[in-house]
């Protein structure tokens, strides 16, 4: 497993780099991304009122951020890669800053919610996970919510192995979530359901709740440039369906836990 000070250079020339587009990847470069960003905001939008502080923490080029700032919430995105940061910026609706999840500018309990849709699988050791999500708990007011998105062990497992075979690794990767070596993918870390509810738990979130964000269909969408209207809404209803259930969790391509400071 590679050092985390290795995995944070990754990080930086992969998403910083040219051959990488974070924001087509949930809207363009497949069926699944636009799966992913609808479901996505659908699960925030049920549970923050309009007007909501948010803090869009590894917000990337703020395709998320620029939606929930048009639906009236005030967005503050952090993001490690400078790159992404300036393209943020680009929307011109909300503030985008460079920062770490690890040590949030932000004072305690300024927010009313927090978002992590990145950081987390890019976290190899637990203990940066801890504090990553501390650091969230601590920005966010009492009653306020925080979602963290996760990569599951056995959507990582498929999309490494693509029918060849196993990958070297897999064994650490489904009993320990542990990255496999090779790739370009910065990958620190893969959940199971039960371990992101705990991680959490410890960080002081109440009322932790884990849903499949893509549910069964987005393994498939994965492979599709474009998907018709009709595909597209059976993806949806099925990942509203079933995305809640366990084991449907683990095989969507991102599960993201919800939980409340209290």
């Amino acid at each position: 497993m590679a050092s985390q000070d290795v995995i944070d250079q990754q990080i930086r020339a992969y998403y910083g780099g040219p051959d990488w587009d974070e924001g087509s990847r949930l809207t363009s470069r497949s069926a699944q991304g636009g799966l992913e960003f609808v479901r996505t905001q659908e699960l925030i939008a049920e549970r923050i009122p309009v007007g909501s502080r948010v803090a869009d923490i590894g917000g990337a080029t703020g395709v998320h951020a620029a939606s929930l700032a048009d639906a009236g919430h005030q967005v503050t995105l952090l993001d490690p890669v400078i790159e992404q940061v300036e393209q943020a910026r680009a929307y011109g609706t909300f503030e985008a800053l460079v920062g770490d999840a690890r040590g949030l500018p932000i004072e305690d309990s300024s927010v009313d919610v927090a978002l992590l849709l990145g950081p987390l699988y890019h976290l190899a050791e637990r203990a940066d996970r801890l504090r990553a999500l501390e650091e969230a708990t601590r920005v966010v007011r009492s009653g306020g919510w925080v979602f963290a998105a996760a990569i599951p062990r056995l959507a990582r497992l498929a999309a490494l192995s693509g029918g060849a075979g196993m990958p070297r690794g897999w064994e650490d990767l489904i009993e320990h979530g542990t990255s496999p070596a090779g790739g370009r993918f910065p990958g620190g870390h893969f959940h199971t359901s039960a371990e992101l509810v705990g991680e959490l738990s410890d960080a002081g979130m109440l009322e932790v709740e884990v849903v499949g964000v893509e549910g069964p269909a987005g393994l498939a969408l994965e492979q599709l440039a474009e998907a018709d209207e009709d595909l597209r809404r059976a993806a949806l209803t099925l990942a509203r369906a079933v995305g809640g259930q366990p084991g449907v969790q683990e095989i969507s391509n991102h599960l993201l836990a919800i939980g409340r400071r209290p």
